[in-house]
């Protein structure tokens, strides 16, 4: 088996050791220079920061709370020790929520990801993830960049030019979300392209379900998954062994209850909580809002650190369609620029593999005009496409939600 370095595979207690010796600094570095953690951390010590236990006594920085934090404090919540005008790039992700890229070429730590999905030093790389507005093409493009592989920026949409670029320029392999991978290869297909260099993909994003996996490979292509924020940038990924998602090993991770900061007992589903050693934006216990839970045992891949089940879901409201988040906020928003209508709640299902999201709406009487220009606006406030279902006052459920994922994977 081959490794990207031997932290892979060190003694459990060593990662252990290290990762608190780093806790410690990292909480020091925070609070002497971030306006957010000076106050937040205020009578902590950050040299008792050194287990578990200590760890699980420092507050929750919650993801769903930074579209306010930065509007209190723009343009990144006072989060950041690195000066805007010193970062290399900044980012808005839907929320809106702003991300800045430090002065590292991988930040994000994406190099070791890349390896376990088999790419290599002199590969060329189709990158499909968006260019626009968002960190995901950055980020793989930085563990690219670091691993020595070259990109061919292919970005979002247009997918009969992705084709011929691929065909012509016979890439490695792909990086991007499942779905647009499937729909790639079936648009070869349907106009006869050759695009048998795609031999391998990182996929991140979105779930990869079974069907989607087996079909590609039958096609040639071994596909593995990264679990990835816009925030923090790889947190776990998927190797040969195809068991669990291995905890990348720049990042302290816990699995916490949900609506609290109490870690949950080994096997339990919980929200992913993330500290991150990052000296430009430091985040310490990141509650990203995701579910998951620790695998027991180790790897049969040969790789010591813990695993993650993977994605099982939110810990709020909060949702990722086609590896763009979508927040309540947001429909809130479309709520706001059509008074006309009672009440809503968006659903994302995934009908034949592909997410699909329709919002249901509670009105008197709608109309073509009314649809049109709501579905406008959910593309508007959202960056995505979506359809509209129109339903008479108390048509929906009672129950408090407003965004609803019903997808089957």
């Amino acid at each position: 088996m081959s490794f990207y370095d031997p932290l892979e595979t060190r003694d459990p207690d060593e990662r252990e050791a290290d990762l608190m010796d780093k806790l410690a600094r990292q909480v020091a570095h925070a609070k002497e220079t971030t306006p957010y953690y000076f106050h937040t951390l205020a009578g902590i010590n950050p040299f008792d920061c050194v287990t578990r236990e200590a760890l699980a006594r420092l507050p929750l920085t919650r993801k769903r709370d930074l579209i306010e934090l930065q509007q209190k404090t723009p343009p990144f919540g006072g989060l950041n020790s690195l000066p805007r005008h010193k970062a290399k790039r900044v980012f808005a992700s839907p929320g809106p929520i702003y991300e800045l890229q430090g002065k590292d070429i991988d930040p994000w730590r994406m190099a070791r990801v890349l390896y376990a999905a088999g790419f290599r030093d002199g590969d060329l790389i189709h990158n499909c993830f968006s260019y626009h507005f968002t960190p995901g093409a950055f980020i793989f493009e930085g563990g690219a960049r670091k691993l020595g592989c070259a990109i061919f920026p292919g970005g979002t949409g247009q997918t009969e030019q992705q084709v011929q670029a691929i065909a012509a320029l016979r890439p490695d392999g792909y990086v991007g979300t499942p779905s647009f991978l499937r729909i790639i290869v079936e648009k070869a297909e349907e106009i006869g392209a050759d695009i048998g260099s795609l031999q391998k993909a990182c996929v991140s994003g979105e779930a990869l379900p079974g069907v989607t996996r087996q079909w590609l490979s039958e096609r040639g292509i071994s596909v593995r998954q990264c679990y990835a924020t816009a925030d923090i940038g790889a947190i776990a990924y998927e190797t040969e062994a195809e068991e669990g998602l291995i905890v990348e090993e720049g990042l302290l991770v816990e699995i916490v209850r949900p609506g609290t900061g109490d870690p949950v007992e080994p096997g339990e589903v919980g929200e992913v909580v993330v500290t991150t050693f990052n000296p430009d934006y430091p985040l310490i216990r990141f509650a990203t809002g995701d579910l998951s839970a620790v695998l027991p045992g180790r790897s049969p891949c040969g790789r010591s650190n813990i695993r993650l089940k993977g994605w099982l879901g939110r810990a709020d409201q909060t949702t990722k369609v086609k590896g763009m988040f979508v927040h309540p906020e947001q429909v809130a928003e479309i709520s706001r620029r059509h008074p006309e209508i009672h009440r809503m709640r968006l659903v994302v299902d995934n009908p034949g593999g592909q997410d699909r999201m329709v919002l249901h709406c509670e009105i008197e009487a709608g109309g073509e005009a009314l649809d049109k220009a709501v579905v406008a606006s959910l593309r508007e406030v959202t960056k995505l496409r979506g359809e509209v279902a129109f339903s008479a006052p108390g048509g929906l459920p009672n129950d408090g939600k407003v965004i609803e994922d019903s997808r089957i994977y």
